[in-house]
Protein backbone atom coordinates (compact mmCIF):
# COMPACT_ATOMS: atom_id res chain seq x y z
CA UNK A 1 0.00 0.00 0.00
CA UNK A 2 1.58 3.50 -0.32
CA UNK A 3 2.41 5.71 2.19
CA UNK A 4 -0.12 8.00 4.24
CA UNK A 5 1.22 11.38 3.69
CA UNK A 6 0.21 14.54 4.90
CA UNK A 7 1.26 18.05 4.15
CA UNK A 8 1.83 20.83 6.66
CA UNK A 9 2.15 24.10 6.83
CA UNK A 10 4.92 25.51 9.48
CA UNK A 11 3.87 28.14 11.60
CA UNK A 12 5.62 27.10 14.75
CA UNK A 13 9.05 25.32 16.56
CA UNK A 14 7.74 22.06 16.33
CA UNK A 15 7.26 22.07 13.21
CA UNK A 16 10.68 23.97 12.37
CA UNK A 17 12.00 21.08 13.89
CA UNK A 18 10.44 18.56 11.52
CA UNK A 19 11.70 20.75 8.34
CA UNK A 20 15.23 20.39 10.29
CA UNK A 21 15.40 17.00 10.54
CA UNK A 22 14.84 17.00 7.00
CA UNK A 23 17.78 19.75 6.20
CA UNK A 24 20.01 18.26 8.38
CA UNK A 25 19.92 15.07 6.74
CA UNK A 26 19.88 15.99 3.27
CA UNK A 27 21.38 20.04 3.27
CA UNK A 28 24.22 19.32 6.15
CA UNK A 29 24.89 15.70 6.50
CA UNK A 30 24.46 14.51 2.90
CA UNK A 31 25.28 17.10 1.10
CA UNK A 32 27.48 19.64 2.97
CA UNK A 33 26.07 22.66 1.48
CA UNK A 34 25.12 23.84 4.62
CA UNK A 35 26.08 23.57 8.43
CA UNK A 36 24.10 26.10 10.34
CA UNK A 37 20.29 25.41 11.64
CA UNK A 38 19.66 29.22 11.23
CA UNK A 39 20.99 28.86 7.30
CA UNK A 40 18.80 25.89 7.03
CA UNK A 41 15.82 27.33 8.72
CA UNK A 42 15.87 29.82 9.93
CA UNK A 43 13.68 30.86 13.33
CA UNK A 44 12.21 34.21 11.50
CA UNK A 45 11.06 32.65 8.49
CA UNK A 46 8.74 30.62 10.22
CA UNK A 47 6.56 33.60 11.34
CA UNK A 48 7.61 35.97 8.01
CA UNK A 49 4.15 36.50 6.36
CA UNK A 50 6.57 36.99 2.90
CA UNK A 51 7.91 33.01 3.20
CA UNK A 52 6.43 29.63 3.31
CA UNK A 53 8.05 26.52 4.59
CA UNK A 54 6.05 22.90 3.96
CA UNK A 55 7.05 19.18 4.84
CA UNK A 56 5.16 16.32 3.99
CA UNK A 57 4.82 13.64 7.12
CA UNK A 58 4.94 10.10 5.50
CA UNK A 59 3.70 7.21 8.08
CA UNK A 60 4.24 9.74 10.83
CA UNK A 61 7.66 11.40 9.86
CA UNK A 62 9.03 14.01 8.07
CA UNK A 63 9.96 13.07 4.53
CA UNK A 64 10.49 16.36 2.69
CA UNK A 65 10.32 20.20 2.91
CA UNK A 66 10.21 23.03 0.70
CA UNK A 67 10.29 26.90 0.85
CA UNK A 68 8.20 29.55 -1.13
CA UNK A 69 9.54 32.87 -1.02
CA UNK A 70 7.21 35.69 -1.97
CA UNK A 71 8.44 38.62 -3.96
CA UNK A 72 12.62 38.05 -3.52
CA UNK A 73 14.89 40.39 -3.95
CA UNK A 74 15.53 39.46 -7.49
CA UNK A 75 18.04 41.94 -7.96
CA UNK A 76 20.30 39.56 -6.07
CA UNK A 77 21.15 37.29 -8.84
CA UNK A 78 22.72 40.15 -10.23
CA UNK A 79 25.34 39.41 -7.65
CA UNK A 80 25.83 35.87 -9.01
CA UNK A 81 26.98 36.93 -12.50
CA UNK A 82 23.44 35.49 -14.32
CA UNK A 83 23.86 34.54 -18.06
CA UNK A 84 20.60 34.12 -19.71
CA UNK A 85 20.48 31.45 -22.25
CA UNK A 86 17.43 32.44 -24.04
CA UNK A 87 18.64 36.18 -25.51
CA UNK A 88 14.97 36.51 -27.07
CA UNK A 89 13.34 36.60 -23.60
CA UNK A 90 12.84 39.70 -22.58
CA UNK A 91 13.13 39.54 -18.71
CA UNK A 92 12.73 42.96 -17.68
CA UNK A 93 9.22 43.22 -19.18
CA UNK A 94 7.99 39.96 -18.10
CA UNK A 95 9.37 41.03 -14.86
CA UNK A 96 7.50 44.34 -14.73
CA UNK A 97 3.99 42.57 -15.78
CA UNK A 98 4.51 39.34 -13.18
CA UNK A 99 4.53 38.31 -9.58
CA UNK A 100 7.49 36.28 -8.74
CA UNK A 101 7.74 33.61 -6.27
CA UNK A 102 10.93 31.58 -5.52
CA UNK A 103 10.93 27.81 -4.53
CA UNK A 104 13.73 27.00 -2.37
CA UNK A 105 15.11 24.94 -0.19
CA UNK A 106 13.59 21.95 -1.68
CA UNK A 107 14.33 18.54 -0.16
CA UNK A 108 13.04 14.69 -0.31
CA UNK A 109 14.77 12.37 1.93
CA UNK A 110 16.37 9.70 -0.18
CA UNK A 111 14.29 6.73 0.78
CA UNK A 112 11.12 8.92 -1.05
CA UNK A 113 13.14 9.45 -4.15
CA UNK A 114 11.74 6.92 -6.14
CA UNK A 115 8.52 8.15 -6.10
CA UNK A 116 7.77 11.76 -7.38
CA UNK A 117 4.46 11.54 -4.51
CA UNK A 118 6.32 13.49 -2.03
CA UNK A 119 7.70 16.15 -4.24
CA UNK A 120 4.36 16.53 -5.69
CA UNK A 121 2.40 16.82 -2.95
CA UNK A 122 5.06 19.68 -1.62
CA UNK A 123 3.97 21.47 -5.20
CA UNK A 124 0.29 21.14 -4.40
CA UNK A 125 0.51 22.66 -1.06
CA UNK A 126 2.56 25.08 -2.33
CA UNK A 127 0.79 25.75 -5.35
CA UNK A 128 -2.68 26.28 -3.67
CA UNK A 129 -1.37 28.96 -1.33
CA UNK A 130 0.62 30.80 -4.70
CA UNK A 131 -2.50 31.21 -6.26
CA UNK A 132 -4.01 32.32 -3.41
CA UNK A 133 -2.15 35.05 -3.18
CA UNK A 134 -2.31 35.50 -6.80
CA UNK A 135 1.41 35.60 -7.81
CA UNK A 136 2.10 34.33 -11.77
CA UNK A 137 5.41 32.41 -11.59
CA UNK A 138 7.82 30.44 -9.99
CA UNK A 139 11.81 30.89 -10.25
CA UNK A 140 13.84 28.42 -8.70
CA UNK A 141 17.70 27.14 -8.78
CA UNK A 142 18.90 23.75 -9.39
CA UNK A 143 22.60 22.34 -9.67
CA UNK A 144 24.09 21.17 -13.11
CA UNK A 145 25.03 17.32 -12.47
CA UNK A 146 24.16 17.29 -8.98
CA UNK A 147 22.92 13.26 -8.52
CA UNK A 148 19.38 14.14 -6.86
CA UNK A 149 18.72 17.38 -8.45
CA UNK A 150 14.98 18.09 -9.02
CA UNK A 151 15.73 19.22 -12.57
CA UNK A 152 13.80 16.25 -14.41
CA UNK A 153 11.03 17.09 -11.92
CA UNK A 154 10.85 20.35 -12.39
CA UNK A 155 11.02 20.35 -16.20
CA UNK A 156 9.38 17.00 -17.09
CA UNK A 157 6.13 17.27 -14.24
CA UNK A 158 5.91 21.15 -13.87
CA UNK A 159 7.36 22.52 -16.80
CA UNK A 160 9.71 25.05 -15.82
CA UNK A 161 12.41 26.41 -18.61
CA UNK A 162 15.67 26.99 -17.93
CA UNK A 163 16.16 31.08 -18.58
CA UNK A 164 19.85 31.40 -17.07
CA UNK A 165 22.79 30.07 -15.48
CA UNK A 166 25.69 31.37 -12.65
CA UNK A 167 28.09 29.67 -11.11
CA UNK A 168 27.96 30.74 -7.36
CA UNK A 169 25.06 30.96 -4.72
CA UNK A 170 24.76 30.72 -1.01
CA UNK A 171 24.92 27.58 -0.84
CA UNK A 172 28.46 25.52 -0.65
CA UNK A 173 28.48 23.72 -4.06
CA UNK A 174 30.68 23.53 -6.77
CA UNK A 175 28.43 23.21 -9.63
CA UNK A 176 26.97 25.47 -11.45
CA UNK A 177 23.28 26.78 -11.00
CA UNK A 178 20.36 26.69 -13.74
CA UNK A 179 17.86 29.55 -13.57
CA UNK A 180 14.51 28.04 -13.93
CA UNK A 181 10.97 30.16 -14.64
CA UNK A 182 7.73 28.45 -14.43
CA UNK A 183 4.72 30.59 -15.54
CA UNK A 184 2.18 29.31 -13.55
CA UNK A 185 -0.99 29.65 -15.56
CA UNK A 186 0.69 28.22 -18.80
CA UNK A 187 1.61 25.29 -16.82
CA UNK A 188 -2.09 24.67 -15.32
CA UNK A 189 -3.78 25.29 -18.74
CA UNK A 190 -0.89 22.92 -20.42
CA UNK A 191 -1.69 20.19 -17.89
CA UNK A 192 -5.29 20.65 -17.74
CA UNK A 193 -5.09 20.33 -21.48
CA UNK A 194 -2.90 17.10 -21.37
CA UNK A 195 -6.06 15.87 -18.68
CA UNK A 196 -2.60 14.75 -17.06
CA UNK A 197 -2.55 12.88 -13.69
CA UNK A 198 -0.45 15.67 -12.50
CA UNK A 199 -3.38 18.39 -12.88
CA UNK A 200 -5.77 15.97 -11.12
CA UNK A 201 -3.44 15.82 -7.89
CA UNK A 202 -1.89 19.32 -8.22
CA UNK A 203 -5.66 21.04 -7.46
CA UNK A 204 -7.15 17.77 -5.81
CA UNK A 205 -9.84 19.70 -3.79
CA UNK A 206 -9.51 23.81 -5.50
CA UNK A 207 -12.96 25.39 -5.09
CA UNK A 208 -13.87 26.91 -8.70
CA UNK A 209 -12.89 30.08 -7.34
CA UNK A 210 -9.28 29.09 -7.31
CA UNK A 211 -9.62 27.82 -11.03
CA UNK A 212 -10.81 31.51 -11.42
CA UNK A 213 -8.11 32.99 -9.87
CA UNK A 214 -5.52 31.33 -11.89
CA UNK A 215 -6.69 32.70 -15.25
CA UNK A 216 -7.80 36.43 -14.00
CA UNK A 217 -4.77 38.99 -14.66
CA UNK A 218 -2.15 39.43 -12.96
CA UNK A 219 -1.33 42.75 -10.81
CA UNK A 220 2.15 43.01 -10.96
CA UNK A 221 4.46 44.18 -8.28
CA UNK A 222 8.11 45.77 -7.70
CA UNK A 223 10.07 42.60 -8.87
CA UNK A 224 13.20 43.87 -9.64
CA UNK A 225 16.52 42.12 -11.91
CA UNK A 226 19.61 43.84 -12.59
CA UNK A 227 19.02 45.49 -16.23
CA UNK A 228 20.55 42.74 -18.58
CA UNK A 229 23.52 45.22 -20.06
CA UNK A 230 24.66 44.93 -16.35
CA UNK A 231 24.75 40.97 -16.45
Amino acid sequence: MPPLIQTLRIENESGRQLALEVMRAIYRDEKNWVQDDEKLVAREEITDPSISWFVVISDGRPAGVLRVLYEPPLDLYHTYGLKFVNEGLDIEALLRRSRIAEIGRFAVLPEHRRSVLVAVALMRAAARETVERQFSHYITDVFEGEKHSPYEFHTRVMGFQLIATHDTGELNCPNRRLTMLLDIRSAYLRLREEKSWAFRYLTEGWEPRMHELILEPVRPTANVLAPAAAL
